[in-house]
């Protein structure tokens, strides 16, 4: 296969600003037909991640938990890393698109939990199992101990 070189231009075609080449493209000879601007697909990735490295997260969560605060404090005083080790335990999982927003399903209830600046928010979601005619929020304020705020939680809607 053979290459060619094409100038990139960075700025426009214009009196003030004078057609300047400002680096050079390489490409393919065979793209030569298409605009500089053409980028073919590039192949996906796929992650693979070990079950040791699987496990080494749980050790981490579990380190996190040892070093949860008394569970009469205010859940302000703990870490960020220990509040999420904390939801882990209690069976809540991350959000894969917002990482202050976690869900949890119990045979009786779906909940999403988001941890927000001021509050902490559930919302007993009436799409999951139980009779609720609409989902049902709470909020709780990060004032409160982390043992109130858990049996709140647990106690569902």
């Amino acid at each position: 296969m053979s290459f060619t070189i094409s100038p990139l231009l960075s700025s426009p075609l214009t009196p003030h600003h004078p057609l300047k080449p400002s680096c050079f493209l390489l490409k393919p000879y065979h793209y030569h037909h298409l605009p500089i601007s053409y980028k073919p697909n590039k192949p996906k990735s796929l992650i693979i991640v070990p079950r040791a490295a699987a496990g080494a997260a749980g050790a981490v969560n579990d380190e996190w938990l040892s070093k949860l605060p008394e569970k009469k404090k205010p859940l302000y005083s703990h870490s960020l890393p220990c509040i999420e080790a904390w939801l882990k335990s209690l069976g809540f999982y991350q959000s894969g698109h917002d990482r202050a927003v976690w869900f949890v399903e119990r045979s009786d209830w779906h909940a999403q939990l988001s941890l927000d600046v001021t509050d902490l928010h559930i919302r007993y979601l009436k799409t999951g199992p139980g009779n609720l005619e609409k989902d049902v929020d709470r909020r709780f304020s990060y004032a409160l101990s982390r043992e109130d705020i858990e049996n709140a939680i647990l106690g569902g809607p």
